[in-house]
């Protein structure tokens, strides 16, 4: 009889709307149901979506409302709870692209914590036994070495769902991410145990 596997799934939410949502004719999402079928034999306690409120723009001045629409459909959802980082938008002076010259004036937008509160939650989680399996979906380098002390310093498997298309050109995985054997299930790919 097979046993259920416990897993912990933490959802980089500006990651996963750049690289699978943004320019599609999808809004609407429904990340229990994602879940759901990507790991259809194991049992999902926990859903962690890490996000900020971004800061409308003047040329997008519902930005906001929309997104707040979506966090509230999220928040029905049991056993998903959402992590706030926070928006930053500032005005700076940047280098004109080639062949240009001189200077001009933009406004630049960050979302500033979430990777850092995902990568906590991921530790802190590991670190009180709440999954045997943790899947992080996101593509973000930054998360590398939280990954890495959970897979070796824990001895947890971390898979890694990356919501970015793969005809996308990219750096390549740093050999402790890279998969060295079949993954456990189609959808997951492992990070390997090393040694300390």
């Amino acid at each position: 009889m097979f046993s259920h596997v416990r897993v912990n799934i933490y959802i980089d939410g500006f990651n996963l709307y750049y690289g699978a949502v943004k320019g599609t004719p999808y809004r609407w999402l429904n990340l229990a149901e994602l879940c759901r079928l990507l790991l259809p034999r194991d049992e999902i306690v926990q859903i962690k979506y890490f996000t900020a409120l971004v800061n409308p723009r003047p040329s997008d001045p519902d930005q906001r409302s929309r997104q707040e629409t979506f966090l509230r459909a999220l928040s029905t959802i049991p056993n998903l709870s959402i992590i706030y980082g926070f928006f930053l938008t500032h005005e700076v002076t940047m280098p004109l692209a080639r062949p240009g010259k001189g200077y001009v004036r933009v406004i630049k937008t960050e979302e500033k914590g979430s990777d850092v509160n995902l990568a906590t939650h991921l530790l802190i989680d590991g670190l009180d036994d709440s999954y045997e399996l943790a899947v992080v979906l996101s593509n973000d380098s930054d998360l590398l070495e939280p990954i890495k002390v959970v897979t070796q310093r824990l001895g947890k498997p971390v898979g890694i769902l990356n919501p970015h298309p793969s005809t996308e050109r990219r750096t390549p995985a740093p050999r402790e991410v890279r998969q060295t054997d079949p993954p456990r299930r189609p959808c997951e790919q492992s990070v390997p145990k090393g040694n300390d």
